[in-house]
């Protein structure tokens, strides 16, 4: 989830909040995705959060960007083909490479994938005008699972349909997939090396600063941005979300989905007995109900240790992540591990931690972690299954439901349950630093890997990948040279 952006789509309503979820926009208005490319000169003065610019607010479109590529006639309105596509989209071929060169290289999470995807599709292309990219990352902002994924499957799904995205969206996930599957061989299973398992347990400690800074990160903007009215509900949302993954990660969807339709009913967007209320958001409270009545939900937090699990139990921690997950990111993390490591025992603390920093130093979404934890649970052909189970909601919403993004954004009902879900997502992002400082096992030489880790990032601010990988090289120095004790 990106720092969410609020009260921007139309410069006239410009007393901004902090996401989507806080604008004042009728429901009624729908003024349609039409066409990808093109036609975003007139929605163009709306100024939003946009993380790949850097600057905070979105710029008008340009004439160029608000044209197709093509050989039209110079109407900005461009040919299209007997499929219905601009005659100068790009190749499936081209797709593939494009979206899979971004897969590669996007290290740095969501801020770093939007700033490469707007520089092919906006900036270098022209495949998308800047206001079409914009209200993407405001529709995908407000989606449960990793929004940077699916703002990548949208765009390749604006530039070649529906193959264009099942195709871009592969080619997104699968150079970050392949890494992380291979490294999780290489950490949790055998008997690596003891600098190796120090290289680990070094990153591993760093992870809850990691996670302490995109919490505030995400937190200081809503708190900054949000009306004096509301900032007592905020608070109680973040302090939900942050005691809910603290102390019952495996039941944080619950307290998410909560706290946005608590706000849906304080905000007057509807009232608690109207049948048609909450239907947007409310199938994961009906797909959680569903599931707990076939058995496949624990009926408390933790569950004995004799657990048996199978793959339904995987698909449902993967399900969890990418459908049911609102903020994404780290907000998985109290998810995955309350079943990954308390639950059903498919790894310890430590290969939990050693999971989570490698979501992070690998390129790609940092929901890929489920595939880490998937390995520890079935080898490759698990990490597969939770991969595809995990990302397969966010193409289901692409594929279904592009054509509807737009409508998205100005749905008073949608913007209302943001409002509560996203502090709640923000403040479960920085309670799971708690749990995971408490999977450290080592404190005597952690622990002070953990301070310079925060050191790095809040003091010196070094970004996260630099901080993690200084982290492992510490943590295997301190094994591999001072012989520090590992874990048995």
């Amino acid at each position: 989830m990106y720092p969410p952006s609020t009260n921007s789509y139309r410069a006239s309503r410009s007393d901004r909040s902090t996401r989507p979820g806080d604008r004042d926009s009728s429901e009624d208005e729908d003024p349609g995705l039409g066409d990808c490319a093109g036609d975003g000169e007139s929605e163009s003065e709306g100024r939003r959060y946009s993380p790949g610019d850097g600057s905070g607010e979105s710029r008008r479109d340009s004439p160029a960007e608000g044209r197709r590529v093509s050989a039209g006639d110079g109407s900005g309105e461009g040919r299209r083909d007997g499929a219905g596509l601009d005659a100068g989209a790009p190749s499936l071929a081209r797709v593939a490479r494009e979206w899979g060169r971004i897969g590669a290289t996007g290290f740095g999470g969501p801020p770093a994938h939007i700033a490469l995807l707007r520089e092919l599709c906006v900036r270098r292309n022209g495949w998308m005008s800047n206001a079409k990219f914009e209200h993407a990352i405001g529709a995908t902002n407000m989606l449960p699972g990793p929004a940077s994924t699916q703002t990548a499957i949208y765009c390749a799904w604006c530039v070649r349909g529906a193959r264009g995205a099942l195709i871009g969206g592969a080619a997104f996930i699968l150079p970050g997939l392949i890494m992380i599957l291979a490294l999780s061989a290489l950490f949790l299973t055998g008997s690596p090396p003891g600098w190796l398992r120090g290289a680990g347990l070094g990153a591993g400690a760093a992870v809850a600063a990691v996670a302490l800074r995109a919490g505030l990160t995400l937190a200081r903007p809503i708190w900054a941005r949000t009306e004096h009215a509301r900032r007592p509900r905020v608070l109680i949302y973040g302090l939900a979300g942050g005691l809910a993954a603290a102390l019952v990660g495996s039941w944080l969807v619950l307290v998410l989905l909560a706290c946005g339709v608590c706000e849906l009913v304080l905000a007057g967007a509807v009232r608690p007995s109207a049948r048609s209320g909450l239907s947007l958001h409310s199938w994961p409270a009906m797909l959680l109900a569903a599931v707990r009545s076939a058995g496949a939900l624990p009926v408390t937090a933790t569950t004995s240790a004799t657990t048996t699990a199978g793959a339904g139990a995987l698909a449902w921690t993967a399900l969890k992540v990418g459908a049911l997950a609102f903020g994404g990111g780290f907000v998985i993390v109290p998810l995955m591990q309350g079943d990954a490591v308390n639950t059903y025992h498919w790894m310890t603390h430590s290969q939990f931690l050693n999971a989570v920093a490698l979501g992070q130093v690998t390129p790609g979404p940092v929901v890929l972690t489920v595939a880490a934890v998937g390995y520890a649970a079935a080898g490759v052909p698990g990490g597969l299954l939770a991969t595809v189970v995990a990302f397969a909601p966010s193409f289901a919403f692409v594929l279904l439901g592009a054509g509807r993004f737009e409508r998205l954004i100005v749905n008073a009902r949608a913007s209302a349950f943001m409002s509560g879900a996203a502090p709640a997502a923000c403040g479960a992002i920085l309670g799971s630093s708690v749990p995971l400082a408490g999977a450290i096992a080592e404190p005597s030489w952690q622990a002070p890997i953990l301070a310079g880790a925060a050191g790095m990032l809040f003091v010196l601010r070094r970004g996260v990948v630099a901080t993690l990988l200084v982290a492992g090289a510490v943590g295997a120095l301190v094994v591999g040279l001072a012989g520090a004790p590992l874990p048995g």
